[in-house]
This record gives structure tokens, sequence and C-alpha cells, in this order.
């Protein structure tokens, strides 16, 4: 896929921009709150629908067009996929009444209405910014929400099954918390438990294999950014894990000789063991009031050398696993979707030292297209600059 050009109106600080877009490398330098990252969230945006910067999407409507009735930010990115070109167009919309102020979102593929479901994944990013070492240092949160966003893009019906699965789950928990107070038939929960074990299997299934792969990729890239001296590890913690007998157990340690055995688990065969676990602790769960096991209770963490890089590595650790795991997701991403994601990083190489930045710009070298952005670019040597687009940001503009 290749991103030929990008619009914005009234997105952030931009009142309008509309600038072509080159292949390859592009660098962005300015100072910072220029507006260079602006750029990467409204890309991703257009990725995955959400933005990972703003509480919510008011927030992307430029402030000074918020003081009319109809407030509307618009991103519009046009590009080629297998050789076709197309237009993705997307409107966030407040409108302000005596009453109260809604936000709406409109998603137009090729100028024809479409659903954020339907859509996620046919404009495939991959987004490094520095508030995503969270994935390796915040909670599980944070790390469950980079796999839902990672196989959003890549997996057909994974975020259908995803949003079902969080309705469920908040329909559960309201009757579980119902049948504690009340002394109710605990059969109530029959229907919801299957349908509970449906979407489980489905989500778990799909963690279970990317994560499997991702490692792979993500070791063959760290071995390169640390001259082969370091090796890295996924450690999947699943709140229900297939590999083990799922009744007698509630939780289970990771053990890496016992990791294999996940990955011979079908859905079906996932669905029914899931679905024996909730009869089991059913009790257990009526009496907390909560739904104790499932996709959204899992983990997973990244461990270099034998210790939790987000735990115990350092700064310059945490951003190269970090790095790794971001272009395992690349390769991961292009081999699902037969097409090349758009890379998206900032400030990248600002934590680590010379010989890591050397390495991560040999390889960005091999990159299809990226934006980058920095705010010092003598961090890149001067044969990466001459040899790749530089353009300038301040106040909201670019000067190529």
């Amino acid at each position: 896929m290749f991103l030929t050009k990008l619009s914005l109106t009234n997105f952030r600080s931009y009142q309008h921009l509309e600038t072509e877009i080159p292949s390859g490398i592009l660098l962005l330098s300015g100072g910072n709150a220029q507006g260079k990252t602006t750029i990467l969230e409204a890309l991703f945006y257009c990725a995955t629908f959400s933005s990972l910067l703003a509480e919510n999407d008011r927030q992307l409507i430029r402030f000074e067009s918020m003081k009319e009735p109809i407030a509307v930010a618009r991103i519009v990115a046009q590009f080629q996929k297998s050789e076709t070109d197309h237009k993705l167009e997307i409107r966030i919309i407040q409108e302000t009444n005596s009453l109260n102020k809604h936000v709406r979102k409109e998603i137009l593929l090729d100028n024809v209405k479409t659903s954020a479901q339907k859509t996620v994944g046919f404009f495939p990013a991959v987004l490094l910014i520095p508030q995503m070492t969270a994935i390796l240092e915040g909670s599980p949160h944070e790390r469950r929400r980079y796999l839902n966003i990672t196989l959003s893009q890549s997996i057909p019906g994974y975020a259908q099954a995803l949003t079902e699965y969080n309705q469920i789950i908040s329909q559960r928990n309201a009757l579980l918390k119902l049948l504690g107070e009340r002394k109710a038939d605990p059969q109530q929960l029959d229907y919801w438990d299957e349908i509970m074990s449906k979407r489980a299997s489905f989500i778990i299934y799909h963690r279970i294999h990317a994560l499997h792969t991702l490692e792979k990729l993500a070791q063959e890239a760290h071995r390169k950014l640390t001259a082969n001296v370091e090796n890295l590890f996924l450690n999947y913690q699943p709140s229900y894990d297939p590999a083990y007998d799922s009744v007698k157990r509630d939780s289970i340690a990771y053990s890496w000789s016992d990791r294999q055995d996940r990955l011979i688990n079908k859905p079906d065969e996932i669905q029914t063991g899931f679905r024996m676990r909730l009869n089991s602790i059913r009790n257990q769960e009526i009496e907390r009031g909560i739904s104790t096991i499932g996709p959204h209770r899992d983990d997973f963490r990244i461990i270099g050398n034998d210790i939790d890089i987000g735990t115990y590595g350092s700064r310059g650790q945490i951003r190269t696993a970090l790095i790794s795991l971001k272009l395992a997701e690349i390769n991961w991403m292009k081999d699902k979707l037969g097409v090349h994601p758009l890379l998206l990083l900032d400030e990248t190489l600002a934590e680590l030292d010379q010989q890591r930045r050397n390495d991560l710009q040999d390889w960005l070298n091999t990159c299809r297209q990226g934006i980058l952005t920095t705010s010092d670019l003598s961090h890149f040597t001067e044969s990466f600059i001459k040899n790749h687009i530089v353009w300038n940001v301040a106040g909201g503009t670019i000067q190529k």
C-alpha cells in the first residue's frame, strides 16, 4: 500500500492541510508542539478509527471551529492498494444545540458510507509513539489494547467479535450481580455463557497464534538491533489457558515448555473447555458479581534474556524491545493482508544509543513507505538524511 495524498481540515491544530506524500521514507523535522505528531495521529486514525492520544473524538476537532453550531474535523487519505486507487474520508462532527453537544463519526470509503468495523484494516498502519512504552511498562489493559488494535487490522471478524464480547461481558456482569443480590436461579447464565464462550474462543485462538508468530519475527528484529546479544520472548498469560485442565486450574503461571501446547487447540476445542470452566466457577463469579476469566483479563509480558523488560529493563532496552515488536508487527501484517502497512514513527531514535540508531536506520532504508518525526536531525546519519526526503513542520504548516 502507498499513501499518495493527505488532507486535514479542522483536525487538531490544522485548519487546513493538503499535501502529496512521497514513497519511501519521509522525515518530518521541527520543534515540539508544531504539528508533526498530529499528522501521524491522523493517519493512524484512518487505520483504527480511534486515537491513542485523545480521550475522545471531540478533542480531535480544532478548538477554534467548535464555536460554530456544527463543527467538522475531516481527514482524507488517498492511497494505492493492489494497484487500485482508493479514497478514505473520515468526518468527526460535533453538533451543538441548547441542551448538549453531540459528537458522531462518518466514514466514507471510495465515497460510500461504511462502518468502522467493516473498514478497519483496509488502510493498514503501524504506529510507534513514545507513549507506547506503556505496552511494556503499563497495566495489562495497555497490552490488551495493543493486541486488539493489531489483530483488528489483520484478522477478519476480530473487531466484530471483540465488540460483541465486550457487550456480552457487560450484560453478564449485570446478571451476576443481580443473581448475587437476589439469590435467583443461576441457570439464567446458561445463555450468556454459551455466547460468551463462542466469542472468547475466537479471540483467544487468534491471540495465541498472533503472539506465536510475532515472537519469532520480533526475535529476528531484536537480534539485529542488539548485535545478537539479546533474545526476546513474548509471554502470553491468558486468564483461561486451553493448554491446561480447564476445570481444575484457576490460572496458570507461564511455562516455557508448555507454550506449544496452546497451538494445537482449535477454536471449537477452546470453546468447549472455556464453557466447562465457566460452569465450574459459576458460584464464585455470582458471589463476586463479575466475570473472572476471559480475554478481558488476559495479559502478556515481554522477556529479554530471562528478565521482564517492562519491570527491570533500562530505557534503552524498553525502547529497543518496543521497536522490535513494531518491526515484527509490520511483517506480520504484511503476511496477513498481502500489502505493506504504512509505518509511522514518532521520535523513535531519541533514547537509543548510536549503534542501535544506525541499525534501525539501516532497516528503514529498506522500508517501502514510512513517515518519521524528529525534533533533532542530528539523531540521523548524514547519509540517511541525504537519501530521504526531509520536510520542516512549524506552526501547523509544512515547508518542503
